[in-house]
């Protein structure tokens, strides 16, 4: 029997939960269908700067006591902003549901917005752009989506840039919030010791009187490849090369994902196995895939000592190649298993859970529950990874790179050596 139930508003809001009766605690939360990449490229960082400046007091609220009436009673919470989505989230003790959704609505509705609390968290943000900038493994990536996507929001930065968070005003705050936050592109998502209808019924008590809005679309992504490289003196060069990966939309997309844990998911991928364990290249390396609504990401990192550069790339790039027609059943098999049990690990975790839930919803435009998703991965055999990986390393490369790059061959050898 599923444990997850859900429900439409007559303004359009979805409620999804997630019961799970063991247990003494819910996570329960708001997830808000936009991210980045819906953002006007002129004000990048606003989906990111409206996240914070929601915890920053209502008008029944301050901010102090948005975070003491929660943490009054054991709770706790967070948010985060991605390429695609927004989410704010509170876990707590099962008797504390109502306060919870209190909280989240009062959050969601009723921002003041002050301009003392924008200016400040104006340099909160400043100062997280530049914790990024100072953390080469993190720019390198920032550096690598500029130029996968060039030109394009999905390929912008989250936390936007310095110049345009400087300038950031409380107009485009306030519109960015009226035109996004609206129940069409919300849900309300719960899991842990719950009633479904009791959840509807809060939900329908703090969200039911709002005007429906218009989900927004968000523009095409065009994936164009190519390359950055950022000289900087530091110890270790820090490299990522992508590929085109499998959108959300397709069932292929569980094989890009069991592919990349084959490369490079564990300790006993081919390209741990073989660039850190055999040769002792590097100390990280890893892969993983990124499946968006309507594009994906196939992505390898490695950081290394610049002089083991002019072997580390060739050796990846020979990983690469020798792939096609070599995954046998059971390398298969243990790629599958790490993936599955990294999926059922996290349902142990409530957050996890609504988490998984919310995104279906909104990304997927269907609530996929746990055995069918095992379903998909299990159903991955050697001929999707197989016609998976002709198609992302069949299509252009892009490389970022950050460091001392002297040694770093140019973006056409390596395509040659992939060819």
């Amino acid at each position: 029997m599923t444990t997850i139930q859900s429900t439409t508003l007559p303004n359009g809001l979805r409620i999804v939960t997630d019961t799970v009766p063991t247990i003494e605690t819910v996570s329960v939360g708001i997830w808000v269908g936009v991210g980045t990449r819906f953002e006007d490229m002129r004000y990048n960082g606003v989906a990111h700067m409206v996240e914070h400046m929601l915890f920053k007091g209502t008008k029944k609220r301050t901010a102090l006591e948005i975070a003491e009436v929660i943490e009054d009673v054991g709770g706790s919470m967070n948010a985060y902003t991605s390429r695609e989505l927004t989410s704010y989230y509170i876990h707590l003790l099962k008797e504390d549901l109502a306060l919870g959704l209190d909280v989240l609505s009062d959050m969601i509705l009723n921002s003041t917005l002050p301009d003392e609390e924008i200016e400040r968290e104006r340099e909160v943000i400043l100062q997280e752009i530049g914790m990024c900038t100072d953390t080469p493994d993190d720019l390198v990536f920032d550096n690598y989506y500029e130029t996968a996507y060039k030109g394009q929001a999905l390929g912008a930065p989250i936390l936007g840039t310095s110049e345009i968070i400087s300038n950031m005003q409380r107009s485009t705050l306030t519109g960015y919030i009226k035109q996004h936050y609206v129940p069409a592109q919300m849900v309300v998502c719960a899991a842990g010791n719950l009633k479904h209808e009791n959840v509807v019924k809060l939900a329908e008590k703090f969200f039911g009187h709002i005007p429906a809005g218009t989900a927004e679309k968000s523009h095409s992504a065009k994936y164009t490849g190519g390359e950055s490289r950022l000289e900087k003196d530091l110890e270790q060069s820090h490299i990522v090369l992508g590929f085109r990966g499998i959108p959300r939309i397709e069932d292929d997309h569980y094989a890009a994902h069991t592919l990349a844990v084959l490369m490079g998911g564990g300790m006993s991928s081919r390209l741990f196995q073989e660039i850190r364990e055999k040769r002792g290249l590097v100390y990280s390396i890893y892969s993983y895939h990124s499946a968006y609504t309507d594009d994906g990401q196939f992505i390898i990192y490695a950081g290394t000592g610049p002089d083991k550069l002019p072997e580390l790339v060739p050796v990846v790039c020979d990983e690469i190649r020798k792939l096609a027609g070599s995954v046998d059943g059971p390398e298969l098999k243990r790629a599958k298993m790490q993936l599955r049990a990294g999926i059922l690990m996290g349902q142990e975790s409530m957050s996890t859970r609504a988490d998984t839930c919310a995104k279906s919803l909104l990304l997927n435009g269907k609530l996929r529950n746990i055995k069918e998703i095992m379903e998909k991965i299990e159903a991955v055999d050697t001929e999707a990874i197989d016609r998976v990986a002709r198609r992302i390393f069949g299509s252009a490369p892009t490389l970022a790179a950050l460091g001392p790059l002297e040694h770093l061959e140019p973006l056409d050898k390596i395509k040659s050596r992939l060819s």
